[in-house]
């Protein structure tokens, strides 16, 4: 890709290029063209299908209809979830990107019809949120703690920030700006004799932060830190889940583990690293670090997925991990890759960079199908074949998150600090980053995730660190060379390694990654995995499904002690490396027939039989026909003995 402008002048999707507080500054994704068999053909799936069916559903559902009634009240009444409107503004913010990677005159049309809309159902004093427009115009503000407006106003802004980078004009700015004044206006602290409430779902918090990125107005940042350091007294008292739900139940900083909805405490946990990113407030950093902390020892599945209960689509107590009922909402797992992004801007630790790129493979890809038309809301971790991906929901939040996160995935590929470029993902693809003056081309050549063999070629004649990721799956095989000459400095899983010379055009770094199939094991207070085991490779994980075992019951395959292949199988699944095994299928010497408990037999199982265990990337479960699957799986047991 030839760059044709000054990538300081580029649009960036988290702008830190003025942030005091950020150890690096992710690129624009204008900078990096996503090639290969793997994310770029799924980036043109995103803009040719995805997004055109979603403009089509929200056409059908009724969300540009609530824009419409404002000036033409006979459509009838208000269609929908009370924040339908955020949809709506997710889309367009994904849309931004899509056409800023490459022209569709179809897309195009579609984008300047919504922003027509928003622009005529923006009121006088800059308020918008077709809910409240027409026949509740009287109540707004009115129940910050179920109806979303702070929410939907978030989605606003930022697809406003997005469109004014991409775009180059000011339409939706202008719309979001006059409707930030006006919450600036009205929400502050009593003193001030303003509103002190807070939405009881975080958003408005990051959304405030950007936009004071893009227009330099420090107001908004202002607010932002208000409505962080406001939450955790208990303003959203009277709801069916009560105040951890909301993270309303103790100020964030005193507050050591994530709780309460799942998607909202990681949204607002985003907004909080993004205050420090600009004001440096260690306080903010230190509690997130600890909360990080305890999630990745506690709370989060092996996917990355997170939220264990459907009941208030909740984190669960530490452990509270059930694989049937898993939640892990794909939102929550956007919502984890947003927070990762900041969190590995302030510090540079690769772990940040480790659990964004699980989380992306095996959390939020699972969410879309290979079609590029349909959604999972839940992400369950084992189902009996009832789970099935929908073209749109009721509450439709997760379809338009998907596509705005692939269609602006080329900015989490690279960062930059001074002198240095990281390299974060692996992905076949061209960049072209600019660096103390001068523009450094890299050529990624890969792959990934399927094998771990990475060429990065040099176009550049520039003295620079390249910082590349060592993923913490990585072994002590991983080999690192230089144009053919092995680099002898240790190569440590979960960091980063500098390589500083003076690069030549040409220049060749290969790094090679063995990707041994792993199993995997949980912490044993997991209790429901006792006795289980899960498999990954690089950086996948692995289910088993029934398309692939017809008239076997999958809670019944043991996994057996002995070597496990992994085979790449063009026709399956569009490309995927399977993995082959011999599974046992147990032979009980007694029956279950009608039966629930019995006493255990101390001679234990006499026998079982052979089958073939083929597992497939768990982001590829559902893309043949509805069917039971399973993450965990039953380790075969040779002997046991009962006293």
């Amino acid at each position: 890709m030839m760059m044709t402008e000054k990538q300081s002048d580029q649009p960036r999707v988290v702008d830190l290029s003025k942030s005091p507080h950020a150890r690096i500054t992710p690129v624009s994704p204008l900078a990096v063209t996503l090639g290969g068999e793997f994310w770029g053909p799924r980036q043109e799936r995103n803009t040719r299908v995805s997004l055109l069916s979603q403009y089509q559903q929200m056409e059908e559902w009724g969300n540009f209809d609530n824009f419409r009634r404002i000036r033409n009240p006979q459509l009838g009444p208000f269609r929908g979830k009370v924040f339908n409107d955020s949809d709506v503004y997710k889309w367009i913010e994904a849309t931004s990107w899509a056409l800023a990677l490459r022209a569709d005159a179809q897309l195009q049309e579609k984008l300047d019809t919504a922003l027509g809309l928003i622009e005529a159902a923006q009121c006088d004093d800059g308020y918008l949120n077709t809910y409240y427009a027409v026949e509740r115009a009287h109540e707004r503000w009115s129940n910050l703690r179920d109806n979303h407006e702070l929410y939907c106003a978030g989605h606003l802004l930022q697809a406003a920030v997005a469109h004014h980078r991409t775009q180059k004009n000011r339409r939706l700015l202008d719309v979001a700006v006059r409707f930030a004044d006006l919450i600036c206006e009205v929400f502050g602290t009593v003193i001030e004799g303003k509103n002190p409430g807070i939405d009881g779902h975080e958003e408005i918090e990051l959304a405030l932060v950007e936009l004071y990125r893009e227009t330099g107005s420090i107001k908004y940042l202002r607010l932002a830190e208000h409505f962080i350091d406001a939450r955790g007294y208990g303003h959203l008292t009277g709801g069916w889940f009560g105040l951890e739900y909301f993270q309303d139940h103790a100020p964030l900083r005193k507050q050591s583990a994530m709780a309460g909805h799942a998607v909202r405490a990681l949204y607002y946990n985003t907004g909080a690293a993004d205050v420090f990113l600009e004001t440096g407030d260690r306080s903010l950093l230190n509690t997130l670090e600890t909360m990080w902390s305890h999630m990745q020892g506690h709370q989060i599945y092996i996917s990355g997925g997170l939220g264990s209960r459907h009941h208030g689509e909740a984190l669960g107590a530490d452990y509270e991990l059930p694989n049937a009922q898993a939640y892990t909402e794909t939102c929550a797992a956007i919502g984890s890759m947003m927070w990762n992004q900041r969190m590995l801007a302030a510090t540079a630790d690769a772990r940040y960079a480790d659990l964004l790129e699980h989380t992306l493979y095996n959390a939020m890809l699972p969410g879309w199908s290979l079609d590029g038309k349909r959604y999972f809301y839940v992400n369950p971790l084992a189902n009996d074949g009832n789970h099935k991906r929908q073209a749109w929901y009721e509450c439709a939040c997760c379809p338009p998150n998907v596509a705005r996160t692939v269609a602006a995935l080329s900015g989490s590929v690279y960062s930059t600090s001074a002198a240095a470029v990281w390299v974060h993902l692996y992905a076949s693809c061209d960049a072209q980053i600019e660096l103390d003056g001068k523009v450094i081309g890299l050529h990624q050549q890969t792959r990934y995730p399927w094998d771990g063999d990475i060429e990065i070629t040099i176009d550049a004649e520039h003295t620079f660190d390249l910082m590349l990721r060592i993923p913490g799956w990585a072994t002590t095989q991983t080999q690192l060379s230089i144009n053919g000459k092995v680099v002898g400095e240790e190569l440590t899983p979960g960091s980063y390694i500098k390589l500083n010379r003076a690069w030549r055009a040409g220049d060749q770094i290969r790094l090679s990654l063995p990707m041994p199939v792993r199993v995997m094991e949980s912490h044993p207070h997991v209790l429901e995995n006792t006795g289980r085991v899960a498999l990954m490779r690089g950086p996948l994980l692995y289910c088993i499904e029934a398309a692939d075992h017809p008239g076997i019951a999958l809670q019944d395959i043991e996994l057996a002690n002995g070597s496990v292949q992994a085979q790449w199988e063009p026709e399956l699944l569009d490309g995927v490396i399977a993995l082959r095994a011999v599974g046992k299928l147990p032979v009980p010497e007694r029956r279950w027939s009608n039966v629930l408990y019995q006493e255990r037999n101390g001679a234990g199982r006499q026998s079982s039989r052979d089958v073939a265990l083929v597992a497939i990337p768990y982001f590829t479960w559902h893309n043949r026909n509805a069917g039971p699957m399973q993450v965990w799986l039953k380790q075969a047991v040779t002997e046991a003995t009962y006293g």
